[in-house]
């Protein structure tokens, strides 16, 4: 694969992706969805781009001859250490994220590498070369996106199919000549801000849980949005197990080890002795599993992004495991809690860290997670809305600097801090009585505000902050 030179300039920092295409009313099956490791931006999207893009060409007709891929921004400086490069070749070849099982991988793309050719959308096979075929272009910044990917296609008849698409966080990809028609459906209870989530939640008397499950009825029966919210459990569940029983060392040449399965065999089991410090140690751990699992590029939940997959996970079972009474339907209210406080950010502001820096990933959920636990505590509406507001407040700044592009250090552990902190806000929030002064619109706005004005070399680049820095120390220095 071809890298450009790194970039000799700071582009614009804000996005000008048009507000009307995530205007639309969204769904917690968007919010939530199985995929792999380790990024939703870097390597969820770029699949479905690249998945969608073969469909068009299959759609078109014709003799295919030639596909090839161009990198842009964030996603061709840290491309590599994000696995972009092998999702869109997977995508090309017609897998989706959800479904390719990720032990089957390496051998997959070893036998595209050794055929020098994929089979288009599983269809047609079609030369590919990755070295001339996938450009990282690390000196062009796409307007539309920082994260920007470029798909062509040509076709025996001279024909040539281009499509720029942009990866926006959470694992959504938008085609930059999308047009977004409003969509055929009515929400009973439709919100674009914390004050009209609060005021439906109170007129109506079904709590923002109650509001956000009342809407997903415009697209599917109550049981299946609960069977979803249950799968979603379980995944995530199940994400914490094998980070839990793994060990080893993570891929991508940093030498980082996989602590989570060492760290749960020495911690004592729940509830013993009286240590008010267990509870604590337990979520760090569950979070650092489920980071740890996205790492190695395994099956995790993208909740909201896999850069933040270890927070709700981790505070989601500490309501399990630590709350007495604890049941199924409070982890669906906790789910759909989380969700209502998901979509403000991604209609108010964004979830990518390639435009906000890691505020918008680890600050999102956390803020998500304080909001659901205090949910399921006995939260108001107002006492919830107050603890995601402190979610956010305390990871305001926060910047995205990955060393070497890779979703690890500090990535993992800081999902462990963001899974404490969201804990602590919704505790805080439950000892007041919902009154307070930053309400949280006023925080998600002054979110994307600093998100816009933070340098980019913050934001997803690998070219500011522990990236730089750490780059000038022994490698050794990275493996501690």
């Amino acid at each position: 694969m071809i890298d450009a030179d790194t970039p000799s300039h700071d582009p614009a920092a804000g996005s000008a992706i048009q507000p009307d295409l995530l205007a639309r009313a969204i769904s917690v099956t968007d919010l939530y969805t199985i995929g792999i490791g380790p990024s939703s931006s870097h390597t969820v999207g770029p699949m479905r781009a690249g998945r969608s893009f073969a469909r068009a060409v299959l759609e078109r007709g014709g003799t295919p001859v030639s596909v090839c891929c161009r990198l842009f921004g964030s996603l061709a400086l840290t491309g590599r250490g994000h696995a972009t490069d092998r999702a869109v070749i997977l995508g090309l070849a017609g897998w989706a994220p959800d479904a390719i099982d990720p032990d089957r991988i390496p051998a997959l793309l070893a036998t595209i590498a050794a055929d020098a050719a994929l089979r288009l959308g599983g269809g047609p096979t079609v030369p590919f070369d990755a070295g001339r075929d996938l450009v990282f272009d690390r000196e062009t910044f796409h307007p539309g996106h920082p994260n920007t990917l470029l798909l062509t296609c040509r076709f025996d008849d001279g024909f040539v199919l281009e499509r720029h698409y942009h990866s926006i966080g959470g694992g959504v990809v938008i085609a930059a000549d999308a047009v977004v028609a409003p969509a055929n459906l009515v929400q009973p209870y439709p919100f674009d801000s914390g004050a009209a989530l609060l005021a439906h939640a109170g007129d109506s008397g079904l709590g923002i849980a109650g509001v956000v499950a009342a809407n997903e009825t415009v697209w599917r029966a109550p049981d299946e949005t609960s069977a979803f919210l249950d799968a979603v459990r379980a995944a995530m569940s199940a994400c914490i197990e094998r980070g839990c029983a793994a060990a080893g060392i993570l891929p991508g040449g940093l030498g980082v080890r996989r602590r989570a399965g060492a760290i749960s065999r020495s911690l004592p089991p729940h509830g013993a002795g009286n240590d008010p410090q267990s509870p604590f140690e337990w979520v760090s751990l569950w979070a650092l599993a489920v980071n740890e699992e996205n790492a190695a590029g395994g099956r995790v939940v993208t909740a909201p992004t896999n850069g933040a997959a270890g927070v709700l996970p981790a505070v989601l079972r500490y309501y399990e495991v630590f709350t007495p009474g604890a049941t199924a339907e409070g982890a669906r209210i906790f789910l759909l809690t989380a969700a209502a406080i998901g979509f403000l950010y991604k209609k108010r502001a964004s979830i990518s860290a390639a435009e906000m820096g890691c505020q918008g990933e680890v600050g999102v959920a956390c803020s998500m997670a304080a909001a659901a636990l205090c949910a399921v505590l006995g939260g108001s509406p107002a006492q919830i809305e107050n603890a995601a507001e402190i979610g956010m407040e305390h990871n305001l700044g926060l910047t995205c600097d990955p060393i070497g592009g890779l979703v690890q250090v500090p990535c993992i552990e800081r999902n462990t801090m963001g899974a404490v902190k969201a804990i602590n806000a919704a505790y805080l929030a439950l000892r007041g009585d919902g009154q307070h002064i930053v309400s949280l619109d006023a925080v998600i706005e002054t979110m994307r505000q600093t998100g816009d004005d933070m340098r980019s070399k913050y934001k997803e680049t690998s070219l500011g902050g522990l990236a730089a820095i750490v780059a000038h120390l022994p490698v050794n220095f990275v493996e501690c």
